[in-house]
């Protein structure tokens, strides 16, 4: 599968944003999406993940409660809304896909998307 992230932006502390990623390819069988942030000078950081079906969802407690993923089978698309964003939010965002139904909280996903820089000035 390819995946295609996009909505990235600057924008201000406490306001929202929401991030899209788009699957094309293998799409037909059941893969959870998963998020990550990578901010300058840092590791990679898991964000959140959803099952195939978009029923389960789980995040980092970093962004419990601001943020909340979704999912449109019908456009193989998953979105990440974003609200209260801080600027420690400020990072390159990156979704990935791993074939299985579940929800999948592991780093070693197959498939990455190219990344969407997301800034949050104070």
């Amino acid at each position: 599968v390819q995946l295609q992230a996009s909505g990235g932006g600057l924008v201000q502390a406490g306001d929202s944003l929401r991030l899209s990623c788009a699957a094309s390819g293998r799409t037909s069988s059941k893969y959870a999406i998963g998020w990550f942030r990578q901010a300058p000078g840092t590791e990679r950081e898991f964000v959140a993940t959803i099952s195939w079906s978009g029923s389960s969802t789980y995040y980092a407690d970093s962004v419990k409660g601001r943020f909340t993923l979704s999912r449109d089978s019908t456009k193989d698309t998953v979105y990440l809304q974003m609200n209260s964003l801080k600027p420690e939010d400020t990072a390159v965002y990156y979704c990935a896909a791993v074939y299985t139904a579940y929800y999948y909280r592991g780093n070693d996903y197959d498939y990455w998307g190219q990344g969407t820089l997301v800034t949050v000035s104070s």
